[in-house]
């Protein structure tokens, strides 16, 4: 197995950890979009100023957003911005990588690797409404291991794990979402 391998890297998590305190978020997103758009450049594709304009959106909340709340805020500078316009940037975004969808939750992240192909695994906390993307090799190696064993052949895989970061774990119970 790949994941196996002696002096293979893993790291826990790609995208900023839970209440990490010494964030620079301009800096991340201004990363994030220049990589999205050497990576759009190199693969042919378009980085139009709307779909960068929406990748931005979803960078600033740094965290899962729902369509709706993204036509919201795109409206805010085009007008006249429809659900189709925002459904066709979302799947243009996600097709060459740039975000995830998170099922559980409707909503998209920001991908925090999209030069590399991945699976997408994410930790959803429950109480905040964070997410924190990981790229884990054992777990990737684990279900494919799994659906060896079953005989089965996996077209995709988005795991999603809730619970509350180490922040809401501190609030009293009755102050958790």
């Amino acid at each position: 197995m790949a994941g196996n391998r002696p002096g293979r890297r893993r790291k826990a998590a790609i995208d900023p950890p839970f209440g990490r305190l010494r964030h620079d978020h301009g800096r991340c997103v201004a990363a994030a979009l220049a990589a999205a758009q050497s990576l759009c450049a190199g693969r042919g594709a378009r980085l139009t100023p709307l779909r960068r304009h929406v990748l931005e959106l979803i960078w600033q909340r740094h965290g899962p957003i729902g369509a709706y709340e993204l036509l919201d805020r795109l409206r805010l500078r085009w007008p006249r911005a429809a659900p189709p316009t925002v459904y066709r940037t979302l799947d243009f975004l996600a097709g060459n990588g740039l975000i995830h969808r998170i099922d559980s939750l409707n909503a998209y992240i920001g991908c925090a690797a999209p030069n590399r192909s991945h699976r997408a695994y994410f930790l959803i906390c429950r109480g905040c409404g964070q997410a924190a993307e990981l790229a884990d090799g054992a777990l990737a190696d684990a279900l494919d291991h799994a659906a060896r064993h079953a005989d089965f052949t996996a077209l995709g895989q988005t795991v999603e794990v809730s619970g509350y970061c180490a922040p809401c774990r501190a609030l009293p119970i009755s102050e958790r979402s």
